[in-house]
């Protein structure tokens, strides 16, 4: 069974990052991704206090998370990687966040499925701030515009922005460039920052870091 060690110095981290940047730890919200992780990774996290879990994909996370969830309320389970849009009905069923809303047609089944089921998770748009090929992500000069259209045209209500900076570039300038398209567009949350870099993400402002080795280990399969 997981010990929970790895949760404790997160935290330590995470209130030094702040103490440093001049803010709250409490404006800060870990989410500890724990995809590829079952139930006996997991229920440690839950007993040391975690309540936010971060998962990649639909599929898995309707097949542990239910049986988790009954038996510890309370847990708000955030969807952190790729959405296809015929997996609307079942993110919003189940998440309390979606963090890679990233294209139109997206857009539009959530609004549909948010509408049907009254329920209304966070909505992050994801930023690809490197303009990588292989990654999802709205490009840094679409944004504007894809906001714009999420909520006048899809009837969204986005909550915030999500980006993952390239492996080999330094996280800084792609958190920054985040930051500042969330503030021109009236944006209060940004979900930045992962094992490697959270607290560079919370000197510029993420009130969201996405950690999952530092607090499970490492995984034995990939995510």
């Amino acid at each position: 069974m997981t010990k929970p060690w790895g949760l404790a110095a997160v935290h330590q981290n995470i209130e030094r990052a702040c103490r440093d940047a001049g803010r709250d730890p409490a404006t800060v919200t870990l989410v500890a991704i724990s995809k590829t992780f079952g139930a006996d990774a997991i229920e440690p996290v839950i007993a040391a206090g975690q309540r936010v879990f971060g998962e990649n994909r639909v599929q898995e996370a309707k097949a542990k998370w239910p049986r988790l969830l009954d038996g510890h309320p309370g847990i708000a389970l955030h969807l952190v990687g790729s959405l296809q849009s015929n997996k609307a009905k079942d993110a919003v069923a189940l998440f309390d966040a979606v963090h890679s809303l990233d294209r139109a047609s997206l857009a539009e089944a959530l609004g549909k499925e948010i509408a049907k089921q009254s329920r209304r998770p966070l909505l992050f748009v994801e930023i690809n701030t490197g303009a990588e090929a292989q990654k999802s992500g709205v490009l840094p000069q679409d944004a504007d515009g894809f906001l714009a259209a999420c909520r006048n045209q899809y009837g969204l209500s986005v909550s915030g922005l999500m980006c993952i900076p390239p492996a080999d570039e330094a996280p800084a300038p792609h958190f920054a460039l985040t930051a500042q398209i969330a503030k021109r567009n009236g944006l209060q949350l940004l979900s930045m920052g992962m094992s490697a870099d959270f607290e560079v993400a919370i000197a510029f402002g993420a009130t969201h870091v996405r950690v999952g080795t530092a607090i499970f280990g490492a995984r034995s399969q990939p995510g």
